[in-house]
């Protein structure tokens, strides 16, 4: 299927002068994008969402001597995890990413190899997209050609990818540089060994990584043919933006997101410490040392005393209602400040209206609206090589069609004030666009399509009925 490759792409080695600069140049930039803040924030975000939260670090500690903190094991330490967080990445991408995008264009050719491409499986992958890109701040999507000549998508780890750009808004990429690990066998075992693959426009270069050393390990071509080498004449690698600063979204939550794990875990920590919330006061103790003195309590229920000795309480009340108010004091910020939404939210009590449904998704579209922007850059993106694939395969050229993109946004709605508006527009708009506001429809064309159908067939029955039968006018 390559064989006209040569039309569109080119096999030629080109001159690429950033690639050129010496070894020492990238191994720098590399050092300093494994040792540096946005990598460890992307870190965070993806360690975060999967719950490895930093109260599972957390020591328990008390005032030693000189005012020192010291650790101690003998009191409670518990490491609760309540994951707000990956509640609100769930939430963005179920809301602007739930539902299958579509992709429209009048040329019904071009409609039918889109419909093709964009699967179900594609459609996966735009949410797998939608979750590092939130985690991240930025997502990276690689069209190639696999060694049976099919053309698929592959996602990178962000956590992995280190893009060189061209301009400072991050529009155009100059090369871009992958970081990752392969196992090896050495003969005894399987070792984690580090490799380095820069890619531009002149394909693949190859290094070993090694304590911060690169060693060069040959070129390799985009895809062959017939022993042939072909490149794309743009880089393959696609952003998909959270936004256009690429700022993650632990960044606004995660001391929110610890602040409430640290309210459970200690409220849990006080609860275990029951014994500890009496301070007990001794008279005349006949004991050693105070090790023997709980030991004997919690073992007898009983200690012994001196003459007129005797053991006296001094409780201290945990105040439970202020545990309640920090809960929903951290998960009322938490959703503020990740524009995320209450699904509790006495809005949706008693048959909400419309307004209501609208204010309470307020927040979160917020976020949608810049992700949808930036995530329609990267599938335009996207189409350039599409069109190329289509063009290469002799399905047509399709590069100057146009191609709606439009999001279906996951939205709840009054269905009966939905469908109310619908009738109350009959006369005033199209039947198409009321029918796409109808909340039962899902293929506004399909539903069309019915329709006419079904008036036909009615039409069709009215012509044989007499003038004596019912529902024909005399």
């Amino acid at each position: 299927m390559f064989e006209i490759f040569k039309n569109i792409f080119f096999k030629e080695k080109r001159i690429d002068k950033n690639l050129e600069t010496n070894i020492k140049y990238l191994e720098y930039i590399i050092t300093q994008f494994i040792n540096s803040q946005k990598r460890y924030e992307m870190l965070t975000g993806e360690r975060y969402y999967r719950g490895i939260h930093d109260i599972l670090f957390r020591k328990r500690e008390i005032i030693g001597e000189g005012g020192r903190l010291q650790e101690v094991e003998n009191l409670p330490n518990n490491k609760r995890i309540d994951n707000q967080y990956e509640k609100l990445v769930d939430q963005k991408i179920n809301y602007l990413l739930g539902k299958p995008i579509t992709f429209y264009t009048e040329n019904k050719e071009y409609q039918k190899y889109l419909s093709q491409i964009f699967n179900s499986n594609f459609f996966r992958i735009i949410k797998i997209l939608g979750e590092d890109s939130i985690n991240n701040g930025i997502a990276w999507l690689y069209p190639h050609y696999d060694n049976n000549g099919d053309f698929l998508f592959r996602v990178f780890e962000p956590t992995e990818i280190l893009p060189i750009w061209r301009d400072e808004a991050h529009t155009i990429l100059e090369f871009v540089i992958r970081i990752f690990i392969v196992q090896e066998w050495t003969g005894n075992s399987l070792e984690d060994v580090e490799k380095v693959e820069v890619y531009g426009l002149n394909g693949i270069e190859k290094y070993g990584y090694k304590y911060g050393s690169l060693k060069y390990e040959g070129h390799e071509d985009y895809f062959t043919s017939d022993e042939n080498g072909y490149n794309w004449e743009k880089i393959p690698f696609i952003p998909f933006k959270f936004n256009n600063l690429e700022k993650p979204l632990i960044k606004r939550v995660k001391t929110l997101q610890d602040g409430l794990n640290k309210i459970i875990s200690t409220f849990e920590n006080n609860l275990d410490e029951d014994p500890r919330r009496t301070i007990l006061i001794l008279k005349n103790y006949d004991g050693q040392n105070l090790g023997e003195f709980r030991k004997n309590l919690s073992q007898y229920g009983a200690v012994k005393v001196k003459g007129d000795g005797g053991v006296e309480s001094l409780a201290i009340e945990i105040n439970h209602e202020n545990y309640t108010a920090m809960l929903k004091i951290f998960k009322d910020a938490i959703i503020e400040n990740g524009r995320g939404f209450n699904a509790k939210d006495d809005r949706l009590g008693n048959n909400p209206n419309e307004m209501n449904i609208q204010s309470m998704y307020a927040d979160i579209d917020l976020d949608a609206v810049g992700m949808e922007t930036e995530f329609k850059v990267g599938l335009e993106k996207l189409l350039y090589f599409i069109n190329i694939h289509l063009f290469n395969t002799r399905v047509g050229d399709f590069e100057k069609e146009k191609v709606d993109i439009i999001f279906n946004k996951d939205i709840l709605v009054n269905e009966a004030q939905s469908i109310e508006n619908c009738t109350k527009s009959i006369g005033i708009l199209s039947d198409e666009t009321i029918i796409s506001q109808h909340p039962w429809v899902k293929d506004v064309k399909a539903e069309m399509a019915r329709i006419k159908s079904q008036k036909e067939m009615l039409d069709y029955n009215g012509a044989f009925k007499g003038p004596g039968d019912p529902d024909v006018e005399e």
